[in-house]
């Protein structure tokens, strides 16, 4: 039972990372820690999300616009090592891809002439190692260190952003950030129960960023600078509660509750005030803090083959979002296939999320101007974790 249940969790990992809330891609889960002596694995796969929508220009000009599909699709690959020392003592070494984003608005005709040449994009790789001390009474702490790389960059274009030429860009050059982990669990492993929370720390990377903008707010007739400084830009806190039971011979039920603060993931420019065609400056990156619910059932069939359904639910947070993160909310289901040989185990799921549509707005908070709204949005992702047992 143990067994079929730990398969179940990683799958939730290896094929549901999705677009969740802010540019998170994978829930940063430590499932490799409780795996049984020592393990490594490999998992990669892929998503295909559709994002899109109308834009907000008016009838008189032929408004509104098609924005055609904004979201691009991404493959994404992590390794984990988990060591055995004794009894009680073991270690985990687990690299894994986060958070990220790949967001491009088509120019018109495909697109909006409003958000047209828009893009953001953001790349990252996390690299954690911890280690897990469990005492004699089933009760567990773990902890460590997490450095995380990242890059990214900014385009702002169309008359949304007040652009007519030239585009607003922001270069973020690779960076390092570290921050810490740290939890604790308790298990009752007569029927397979587990109970764990972790903390994830915000982490700071202090990027050099190049900015290409106008000298002069809302000018467009070509009079631009370009700019290079330091900012902080800080990945956001979470918290991650876990749990496993089972509830009859061969079957168990598992589930999660994550929480993010996003709201202190702020991108903003450097030196270029960016304006609306309203005014009003604008913040580059605002994002709603998010809580996630996942709840799901894992069955064994036969001695090789197991397998676990999961669905996913995270709540629509505030009214209006930013163009660059172009959803609010989802609602996912994951169908997981587990095969077991020896010490060998192949977990291969389908992810299918329905991302919630939501208003786009540009400008202050509180006083945004809509843009447009997006309200034909989904995502398909597979994944496949290979894990051997030694």
């Amino acid at each position: 039972m143990k067994k079929i249940m730990t398969g179940s969790a990683v799958l939730l990992i290896s094929a549901s990372p999705i677009i969740a809330g802010g540019i998170e891609r994978a829930p940063q889960s430590l499932a490799v820690l409780f795996e049984e002596g020592n393990y490594a694995e490999l998992s990669f796969g892929g998503v295909d999300p559709t994002v899109e929508g109308k834009d907000a220009a008016p009838a008189a000009i032929g408004g509104p616009f098609n924005t055609g599909d904004v979201a691009q699709g991404y493959g994404f690959v992590g390794l984990a090592y988990k060591h055995q020392f004794n009894d009680n003592l073991s270690a985990a070494f687990i690299m894994e891809q986060p958070f990220g984003a790949d967001i491009l608005y088509p120019v018109a005709p495909a697109g909006s002439p409003v958000l047209g040449g828009t893009r953001v994009e953001v790349n990252s790789t996390t690299f954690t190692a911890l280690a897990r001390y469990k005492f004699e009474n089933n009760f567990s702490i773990h902890g460590g260190i997490r450095a995380s790389r990242a890059d990214g960059g900014v385009t702002l274009d169309g008359a949304g952003y007040s652009r007519i030429a030239p585009p607003y860009d922001l270069a973020i050059d690779d960076e390092w950030g570290v921050g810490y982990v740290i939890g604790a669990a308790y298990e009752i492993p007569e029927i397979a129960g587990r109970v764990s929370l972790t903390y994830n720390s915000p982490i700071d990377h202090d990027f050099d960023m190049t900015e290409t903008g106008d000298v002069i707010l809302g000018a467009t007739g070509g009079l631009t600078d370009t700019i290079s400084g330091r900012y902080t830009v800080k990945t956001p806190r979470s918290w991650t509660l876990e749990g496993q039971t089972g509830i009859a011979q061969d079957t168990l039920v598992f589930g999660s509750i994550r929480w993010v603060k996003w709201s202190e993931f702020i991108v903003d420019n450097g030196v270029f005030p960016i304006a609306t065609l309203t005014g009003g400056t604008v913040p580059l990156v605002e994002v709603e803090d998010t809580t996630t619910y996942t709840i799901g059932v894992g069955r064994k069939f036969t001695e090789n083959w197991s397998g676990s359904v999961s669905f996913l639910y995270e709540a629509r947070e505030g009214d209006t979002v930013s163009p660059l993160a172009p959803t609010n909310g989802r609602k996912g289901v994951t169908l997981a296939a587990i095969y077991t040989m020896d010490n060998i185990k192949i977990t291969t799921g389908i992810n299918y999320t329905k991302l919630g549509g939501s208003d786009l707005g540009i400008g202050e908070t509180g006083n945004k101007t809509k843009v447009a709204t997006m309200d034909d949005n989904h995502a398909w992702g597979v994944g496949v974790r290979i894990g051997y047992s030694f």
